[in-house]
């Protein structure tokens, strides 16, 4: 296969991938639609009654549960694109690799001839014109013999070669394999030690928890430093409402400080809660470790700042860090 073939079919998978997340884009957008749509008719149905809070109320609810199924879908059309890429990134240097061996093996197979035929010129210089020509039929006469048989002698080296070469590419894309494993394993072990950080008594407040209280508070001021909006929207989860309840006011002065602008108004949500810590009973149900999420009023800016947020934030720039810690310099 040469570098034409490579180039081809690396295109040929880079268009399918590219294809595959744009019908998945397509697909988020009319779920959206569709969700918009119902949530019209029911907004007109609730303009009769006598409360337009309801409505208003309904509107930010819906905004922001549109607005978190979508990133979350981006972000799995994302993580999919980036793992077809990194296959074909492997499939080219495996390519290429294998290309190398064979110019390397056909170069020596080169030098080889040519010290051979230099050794047979320089051994008949020594012979009569007579001597010679026999010499050279004898030789004709016996490759004439042996051809046959080379030839099926190099039909099964190349079988065999070719059958090296597929078992060479196959421990490779497993030892890949492998190290993606070791990488997930960390990110799974690094968000478990995540619920030390936000673990805490609901009686009484220890050290550890003024800990965690000042965590919170400094993540709400970074949420409200992004958003700039004199009036958010506050979710947490419902073990932590009392902690945020407590440095609530003060993130706000403190925002107010850095920003140079007036004290937010911070609305709790205390209807709609984030999810709770995991659990040994439901390993794979929607969890949150700790954290907050704010959101403006009308809930199209969402500031997620949960602290699995953070984590998937400095585990994918660290990557390529903690590649090279683990597994020394890879040489492509």
């Amino acid at each position: 296969m040469n570098d034409a073939d490579v180039s081809r079919q690396i295109q040929q998978m880079v268009r399918f991938i590219r294809q595959e997340a744009e019908e998945k884009a397509n697909e988020i957008s009319v779920s959206a639609e569709e969700v918009s749509l119902h949530f019209t008719v029911l907004s007109s149905a609730f303009q009769s009654m006598p409360s337009n809070r309801i409505v208003f109320f309904l509107l930010q609810e819906f905004n922001i549960e549109k607005l978190q199924l979508v990133e979350a879908e981006k972000k799995k059309i994302r993580q999919e694109y980036e793992r077809k890429e990194r296959q074909v990134e492997i499939r080219k240097k495996i390519s290429l690799s294998n290309g190398f061996e064979l110019l390397n093996s056909r170069m020596h197979a080169i030098k080889v001839t040519y010290d051979i035929s230099y050794r047979i010129l320089v051994a008949l210089s020594y012979y009569s014109v007579k001597s010679i020509i026999k010499l050279l039929t004898s030789v004709a006469n016996y490759l004439n013999s042996r051809i046959l048989s080379n030839l099926c002698f190099e039909g099964q080296l190349i079988v065999c070669c070719s059958e090296y070469s597929m078992q060479l590419n196959a421990s490779r894309i497993k030892v890949l394999q492998a190290q993606d494993d070791v990488i997930s394993s960390m990110k799974e072990a690094a968000s478990k030690e995540l619920l030390s950080v936000s673990h805490h008594h609901h009686l009484t407040l220890s050290h550890h928890d003024h800990v965690y209280r000042n965590l919170l508070k400094d993540l709400i001021i970074q949420c409200l430093l992004r958003l700039k909006e004199p009036s958010v929207l506050l979710r947490c989860r419902k073990d932590d409402l009392h902690l945020v309840e407590h440095v609530l006011d003060s993130a706000g002065q403190e925002y107010a400080g850095k920003a140079n602008v007036e004290p937010p108004e911070i609305i709790v949500d205390n209807q709609v809660y984030l999810p709770p810590g995991p659990s040994h009973h439901n390993p794979h149900d929607i969890y949150c470790s700790g954290g907050v999420v704010l959101a403006s009023r009308d809930g199209k800016i969402v500031c997620e700042n949960t602290l699995d947020a953070r984590l998937d934030v400095v585990f994918r720039k660290k990557l390529p860090e903690i590649r090279k810690q683990l597994f020394g310099q890879v040489v492509a």
